[in-house]
């Protein structure tokens, strides 16, 4: 095989590395690819190292020993994701979001590929370094953030399921009750779906109490996970919280129906303690 550009080589490993996040890619795997020296090989990934950390779009993590490579750890940096949660909070500030009953809808943002692409790499970057073994998500409007999160954390998604589906096979299952606290339901999860002891993230697209995602922890319990964090999209007032912690990007403070007005702000992302905090909104 003849040897390739340096030019050819950076262009190629960089698209490699970012089609297959947190992937392990031994050095003799490139130097065999391209024909080219370790020494090469690990020069150039310190080029792209370089390019990925000044740009914002994550880094390369180096593990040595015979089994030892490299591996792309996607994230953003701090101004794109404050761009990007401002532009969701003024779509969310959209009076004609305001559904009966003074729900809103949110069907658009959660089709929209573009901006659930930059929330799972916001997602990403908050849980980065978390070991993840699983992504967790309530069907059905949650399942596009899940995905969204699992293509940069390259983790598979369960999807807990109300009621029970003939197709899951064998499911546990436990009773939750509703943010509101008026009704009760069941959450079920395939059996086949989650291997004991899992790390799991859960990520969820709007939290009031917390019933929900309470319902998917007590399920977690059941196949003795750990959840090693919590991320929602919108988060909104609630007199009472079921989640003590949690990640979210953007805070439904006010929907008034008849005045036709919402007061959206950031979410506790630039408040918590980590390296967003002290972001005003």
């Amino acid at each position: 095989m003849d040897k390739w550009k340096r030019s050819s080589r950076l262009v190629d490993m960089t698209r490699q590395l970012l089609s297959e996040p947190y992937r392990l890619i031994p050095l003799t795997a490139f130097a065999e690819r391209y024909n080219s020296a370790k020494s090469s090989i690990s020069e150039d990934l310190a080029i792209i190292h370089e390019v990925f950390q000044s740009g914002g779009s994550g880094e390369l993590e180096t593990v040595a020993g015979a089994a030892g490579g490299v591996r792309y750890i996607p994230k953003i940096d701090r101004q794109r994701a404050l761009d990007v949660l401002k532009v969701l909070c003024e779509q969310l500030s959209n009076p004609d979001r305001i559904l009966p009953g003074g729900f809103l809808y949110l069907s658009d943002l959660l089709g929209d590929a573009t901006l659930l692409s930059e929330i799972g790499r916001i997602f990403a970057t908050v849980f980065a370094g978390k070991k993840i073994d699983a992504i967790m998500t309530v069907e059905t409007k949650g399942i596009p953030l899940a995905y969204a999160a699992a293509s940069y954390l390259r983790a598979p998604v369960v999807i807990a399921r109300y009621g029970y589906r003939v197709t899951e096979g064998s499911v546990v299952t436990v009773n939750t009750i509703s943010g509101s606290g008026r009704q009760m339901r069941q959450l079920s999860l395939s059996k086949r779906s989650l291997a004991e002891g899992s790390r799991v993230l859960i990520i969820d697209d709007f939290m009031k109490a917390g019933g929900t995602i309470r319902g998917m922890m007590d399920l977690l319990h059941e196949f003795n996970a750990e959840v090693v964090g919590v991320g929602v999209m919108v988060e909104s007032a609630a007199e009472q919280r079921l989640v003590e912690s949690y990640v979210s990007l953007a805070a439904v403070t006010e929907v008034d129906v008849k005045e036709r007005k919402i007061h959206v702000e950031l979410g506790n992302l630039f408040t918590r303690e980590g390296e967003w905090k002290d972001v005003k909104n």
